[in-house]
């Protein structure tokens, strides 16, 4: 496995990430981490918020990223980015396109350059099988630009829509979500699955 004896791994995002009500793919990820591997004694610390945007990380980054030193640094953000594109049609919520969220989560990547041992970027994703579906079809290339910046910088990637994906060949996407964002337990495992095969997390 990447991670190594005593490492901390921070990991930031929108309400995905933070799971206010617990349970979510951070708090599964770290719980393994802890059974499989307690020698290791990894930390992992949660600065997830809710609704944020590539734009809100981008205002908290030194705070909630850098100053925390981390080894290891993971980062799922774009549902906000994409979803405010739809769900709040016709009103000003100053929504992020996808310009913008390149260059942004291109300079937050580039900003760790030499100050972590390994960054780790996850796609955002929407629970919808229908790829011809606006906001699915979206999502897509917002994927697209998570798995670009990813390669130019050498980062760990997560394709978390295609742990999705897989659900969705046997569950309807109701079943897994409400809303078709927020995942219910299944969902949340199949995140922190995917997180941790990247990392090279052995399954015993």
């Amino acid at each position: 496995m990447r991670l190594e004896q005593g490492d901390k791994l921070v990991m930031i995002g929108d309400s995905i990430t933070e799971a206010p009500k617990g349970g979510g793919y951070v708090e599964r990820a770290a719980a393994l981490l802890q059974v499989v591997y307690p020698q290791l004694g990894i930390g992992v610390v949660n600065k997830g918020i809710g609704g944020n945007t590539v734009r809100d990380l981008k205002r908290r980054w030194q705070q909630d990223t850098l100053d925390l030193q981390p080894d290891w640094l993971s980062v799922m953000i774009g549902i906000n980015d994409v979803w405010r594109q739809f769900d709040m049609p016709g009103k000003d919520t100053d929504p992020v396109y996808i310009d913008e969220y390149e260059s942004t989560l291109r300079e937050l990547a580039g900003s760790t350059q030499g100050r972590v041992k390994g960054l780790v970027l996850m796609t955002p994703y929407f629970i919808e099988a229908n790829r011809q579906d606006p906001m699915r079809a979206m999502m897509d290339r917002y994927s697209a630009v998570v798995k670009r910046i990813a390669a130019e910088s050498g980062a760990v990637f997560v394709d978390t829509q295609a742990a999705i994906d897989e659900l969705l060949r046997y569950y309807y996407p109701g079943a897994i979500a409400s809303d078709r964002i927020h995942p219910k337990k299944a969902g949340h495992m199949a995140i922190a699955r995917a997180f941790l095969n990247a990392i090279g997390f052995v399954w015993q």
